[in-house]
This record gives structure tokens, sequence and C-alpha cells, in this order.
């Protein structure tokens, strides 16, 4: 069950899903912002009060006990998995084998994404550490993982600069949807039961995204991480084609990958996907550009295992640094700070996310056979803008 503060997690707005239609009615006015448009109406030292509550309170220390019994937890897991594996051997039961082994990849992507963050150690070169480490065992490159991340921090849902809603097969806003042309239009067109099937491809898209990014040299260390990567790729076919039959090993690693990247997307996805876009040529402060545009889960001590902490995604947004163990701490105190303030409220959306001018409607001709030999006057065939986008994950009213 979702909650939403402002537009992200503590108020009462809700985008529902819906589906791409086209529409018989005029495009709507140009609305183009300002200049300069202001990120809101109250000042942007907003912030700072909240930090100092988080501060006091104690939220931004260090959980060194927390991560080392994370650790622990995940290589047990990791080495009991492994030794199920080898002891089963050649058998079709290694299906179930490869769920839990997605289970543990996931987990061990989490501890990742903590380390890009810096959330466990006070110094950089320990964090880097573990996070190499946990990328070459899922196959990731860290550090072009933690660039193109940062970068959405950043600019979380933002049209022009949040890389995260800048993806080929789905469209995240009208603008987006109408430069779609051919089967990526049709994609977009059913993206909201096209999004759960394509998820199962997330974890080789991660894949072919690290070599690339080594191979290209993109990222900071370039021979540790393709070391790195040609271990995890070498040992992991190696363990899998030497226990397995080759049709069994085939089928093991599509479960594990296919199901890795839906769990990866399933806790990823809800953070932003459905929530408000941020027009280009708006800029908004820190306090209000990651409330406004995230999303946090319900859920108890399971739920925060499960999703990894990012079912707290406002308080992770607000304070990217924070241990995974403060989130749920930190929640309440963003939610009192947030309620009394208008512009974290649903109804000031329209205020502080002004659309940019929409597209013009791409006109299409109708067949001939369908084409009338003279449309009456002001009713010539058009392609219809497109006035909806489907939100791939669904928002519940609170």
């Amino acid at each position: 069950m979702t909650e939403q503060a402002g537009l992200g997690g503590y108020g009462q707005a809700s985008l529902p899903l819906v589906e791409v239609r086209q529409q018989h009615r005029e495009p709507a006015a140009d609305t183009t912002p300002p200049p300069s448009t202001p990120a809101s109406a109250e000042p942007g030292g907003q912030f700072p009060e909240l930090s100092r509550s988080i501060k006091d309170a104690g939220l931004l220390r260090r959980r060194p006990g927390a991560y080392l019994a994370a650790f622990v937890l995940n290589a047990v897991l990791l080495g009991a998995t492994a030794a199920a594996f080898l002891m089963i051997g050649p058998s079709w039961w290694q299906l179930l084998t490869a769920v839990v082994f997605a289970v543990v990849s996931t987990q061990l992507a989490f501890i990742g994404h903590d380390a890009g963050h810096r959330q466990i150690f006070r110094t950089a070169r320990a964090n880097d550490i573990v996070g190499y480490l946990h990328g070459g065992l899922v196959g990731m490159s860290f550090g072009a993982w933690v660039g193109k991340h940062n970068q959405h921090h950043a600019n979380p849902n933002h049209a022009d600069d949040d890389p995260d809603i800048d993806i080929p097969v789905l469209a995240f806003s009208a603008d987006q949807a109408a430069t779609k042309r051919g089967p990526l239009r049709w994609m977009v067109a059913h993206q909201a039961i096209m999004f759960f099937p394509l998820l199962l491809l997330q974890g080789w898209s991660l894949h072919v995204t690290a070599a690339q990014a080594t191979w290209r040299g993109e990222v900071t260390a370039p021979r540790l991480e393709a070391g790195l990567l040609a271990a995890h790729i070498v040992g992991y076919l190696t363990a899998v084609f030497w226990v397995l039959t080759p049709l069994q090993a085939i089928a093991f690693i599509a479960v594990h990958q296919g199901l890795w990247g839906l769990y990866m997307g399933l806790a990823f996805a809800p953070n932003h996907k459905g929530m408000p876009i941020i027009p280009a040529r708006v800029r908004l402060d820190h306090l209000h550009k990651q409330v406004l545009t995230a999303r946090n889960v319900h859920g108890g001590r399971v739920t925060d295992y499960l999703l990894g902490g990012l079912n707290y995604q406002i308080e992770h947004h607000l304070f990217p640094k924070m241990a995974r163990p403060n989130l749920r701490r930190a929640q309440p105190v963003v939610k009192a700070f947030c309620a009394p303030r208008p512009s974290l409220h649903p109804d000031q959306r329209g205020r502080l996310l002004r659309p940019g001018p929409r597209s013009p409607p791409r006109r299409r001709r109708a067949p001939a056979h369908l084409r009338p030999s003279s449309p009456p006057a002001g009713d010539t065939p058009h392609d219809e803008p497109l006035t909806s986008i489907p939100s791939p994950v669904q928002r519940e009213a609170p």
C-alpha cells in the first residue's frame, strides 16, 4: 500500500492507472512558463530546518552494527544457496534454486546501492570496496551505476535531466509519447501491460550496460571493473554448466536473471513511476523536488527488508547518505515537517510544476477508402493529441 507526501508521500492526490488514448479535442493552449520559474512561493531555506531536526535526532549517524548483520545474513544466504545448488546437482528442481538466487542477488545489489550513497562507512574508499565487490558478485558496473544514479538523485523525474525516465520503450509524459514511432509507439500505448514483462529483461540490461561502460572507459576504474565482470561471467557460467545439463543450465540462467531483473524493477519502480514529471525549464529547490516526485510504500519490517529500505523513498532522496536502518525513524519526522507547509501539499502541483508548451498534434491522413471526398469545414481528419500516459505503477489513494 502506498502513501504520498505532498505530491510525494503524505498528501491527498492520486494518479490513476490510465491508457494512452486518442481523443477528439483541440490541442491544449500554450502554457509556457515564464523564463524563470520560481521554486516555490515559500523560501527555499526550509530544508536546513528539517536537516537540523534530523541531525538532532541522531539519524545521520552510521549504523555499522546493522550493516555487519546484513553482511553476515547475505553471506549465509549466498553460501547456503550455493551449497544447495551443488548438492542437488543436475535436476529441474534447480529452477527453485534459481528463484532463491534471484532474491539473494537483489539483496546484494541493495548493499551496493547503500555503498554507492556512502551510507555504510565514513570513508569513500571503504564504501567503494564494498560497492565494487557487490557489483562484481551480481555482474554490475558499480562505477557506471553510481554516476547514473547520482544524476537521478540530483534531478528526480525531471523531463530533461533524469536518466531514469529516458527509456526508449517507455514514455512518462505526453511529449515523450509524441516522439515515439513504429513499434515503440505501440509499446508506449500498451506500456501498462508491457512494463512487467520488460522487467524480466532488466537484469540483462544491467549486464550489457556494465560491459559497455567498462569497454568504453566510462568508469573511473576500468581495469578493476573489467576484471570483476570477467570473473563473474566465467565463474557463473562455469558453475552452471558444470553442475547442470546444457538445457537445465539455460533454463536456470533464464529464471535467475529474469526474476532478478523483475525483483529489482519492483523494488525501484514504485519510487517515482507515476509521480509528477517536472517539465523542462522548471527548477525546484532540493526539498520540493525530492518530496513532490517521490513515493513511500507502507509496510513493516518485512517490507523494509524486501525493498531494501527503498520504501522510504522520500526520506532517502532528502538524505541520501542516511543509513538504511535510520530511514524508518526519519519518516515521521519528515511527515510532521511537511504537514503544515502548503507548498508541499497536493493542491500546489499546478503552481509548482507548471507544464511547458505542448507539442502540436501530428496530422495523419486516413486510408483512401475511408477518406471523404470533401470533409466538412473545420472537421479535417487529423491525429489527435495524446492526452494521458499510462503509469506503469498505479498509486493507491490514501
